[in-house]
């Protein structure tokens, strides 16, 4: 690359390389592919914005064909050219090379080893740090990146003020068997969280509307398409207010991070083939049916589900079938939910609790209810739960300092975005997938 182009080529990122047309821009990326037609060479960049086509002329520009021509995938590469409208390249527009620079060329005698080809799930994880370069998994985690962004604004725009939780634990929330137990300092015990709503119902009572967004971990023995050991979770909890406004609240949520998707990722939408018209249908309010209302529908399509049972995949797939927006199935029996749930006052039996269920199969994404608010009724449902209470006393102090009704929910962010993208699996949307037998890369 000469010393002229170097200075004089504006450096631009490709998402917007059109609007450059005539321009002469340089690009900063990598070497996606390479088709070599005689005298010409078509090559495809890609820069971590998106994809694009380029031609080199060895006629009119020899140097940059020479340093292209027969260049592994996946070197790195410093390109300038100009932007030139072509309707029926990615984006719309081409790169018209000019000058090259190879950055870092890859060994003829390495190859990169993700291929344009398929490859096997198993070999795939394995190469996770390579695979999530391909154009699929990188507009997974770009639309991974909006839903985020779109959530935090939305939350933010609501009042509620963002909060941490701690990573370390010294009790469960919901339970020890799913705990994973970790040496802590001088032979003492501490959990990874499973969640972070005991602690932001602490910071409820000091800001009054507040939201935790971090990493949880849950230690099931699950291979399911839909459950990772760590995954994100997004958990609001605000005083004074009820189990309807905490529906309100997640059906608001969960449109206004669909809706920033569809508005602002159009390019990845189409790069993984999602029906956007279902996307765009996702806005409140929401179909709601009582958990009597849910064992009727799935007995009505023969499955064996009684009152009593918790729903599974199964279950919220076969009811999600009756839905074209996230359905919200509410109170619950109570014996089946955390010892933390409050009960609702005109049926004790049931829990003041609801979960919102996708549709097109994508599961469960949010979880949450209203609170027990009651010091005497916490203690006796900690020990129902065999739970310690000394590890809970500051949870208690909650309550005998001011208590107030109060109420929450925890979306999972994986399930949500996998259900935005129509993914398979949960593994494809977080850069780094943890299950069951899998911690490498």
């Amino acid at each position: 690359m000469t010393q002229e182009n170097q200075t004089t080529a504006a450096v631009v990122a490709i998402e917007r390389a059109g609007d450059h047309v005539g321009q002469t821009v340089a690009i900063r990326g990598w070497l996606y592919n390479l088709r070599e037609s005689g005298k010409l060479l078509f090559p495809i960049f890609r820069d971590g914005t998106g994809v694009l086509q380029g031609v080199v002329s060895l006629k009119e520009h020899p140097d940059a064909f020479a340093a292209l021509k027969g260049l592994p995938q996946e070197s790195s590469v410093a390109v300038t050219g100009k932007i030139q409208a072509e309707l029926r390249a990615p984006g719309g527009c081409e790169i018209h090379v000019s000058a090259i620079e190879v950055v870092q060329r890859v060994a003829d005698s390495d190859p990169y080893p993700i291929q344009l080809k398929e490859h096997g799930v198993d070999f795939l994880l394995d190469k996770r740090h390579l695979w999530i370069r391909t154009p699929r998994q990188a507009s997974i985690l770009r639309i991974r990146a909006d839903a985020i962004r779109a959530a935090r604004n939305f939350m933010d725009d609501q009042g509620y003020t963002l909060t941490d939780a701690p990573i370390f634990t010294p009790a469960a929330c919901e339970g020890t068997t799913t705990l994973f137990e970790v040496n802590y300092i001088d032979d003492q015990k501490a959990y990874l969280t499973q969640s972070g709503q005991l602690y932001v119902e602490a910071t409820a009572a000091a800001l009054g509307k507040v939201y935790t967004f971090g990493p949880t971990f849950r230690a099931e023995k699950s291979k399911t398409r839909r459950h990772l050991t760590e995954f994100w979770m997004l958990e609001p909890e605000a005083a004074y207010l009820h189990l309807e406004d905490m529906i309100e609240l997640g059906e608001g949520l969960v449109s206004a991070m669909v809706q920033s998707v569809v508005k602002s990722r159009k390019r990845e939408l189409a790069t993984l083939g999602r029906d956007v018209s279902k996307l765009e249908n996702i806005k409140p309010p929401f179909p709601r049916i009582t958990y009597d209302e849910a064992v009727q529908v799935l007995q009505k399509a023969g499955n064996p589900t009684k009152w009593g049972d918790d729903f599974g995949g199964d279950e919220e797939t076969l009811i999600s079938k009756n839905f074209d927006k996230p359905v919200v199935i509410h109170r619950y029996p109570a014996a089946m939910k955390a010892f933390y749930m409050e009960a609702d006052p005109k049926n004790p039996n049931l829990a003041l609790s609801f979960d919102m269920i996708a549709p097109e199969g994508g599961g469960e994404i949010i979880g949450g209810g209203e609170r027990q608010s009651s010091y005497e009724t916490l203690v006796k449902r900690l020990r129902e739960h065999n739970l310690p209470e000394q590890a809970f006393q500051w949870y208690l102090d909650l309550r005998r300092y001011g208590s107030v009704p109060h109420a929450g929910f925890g979306l999972g962010l994986e399930r949500t975005v996998a259900w935005i993208c129509g993914t398979e699996h949960i593994r494809e949307v977080i850069p780094f997938p943890r299950m069951l037998y899998r911690v490498y890369p």
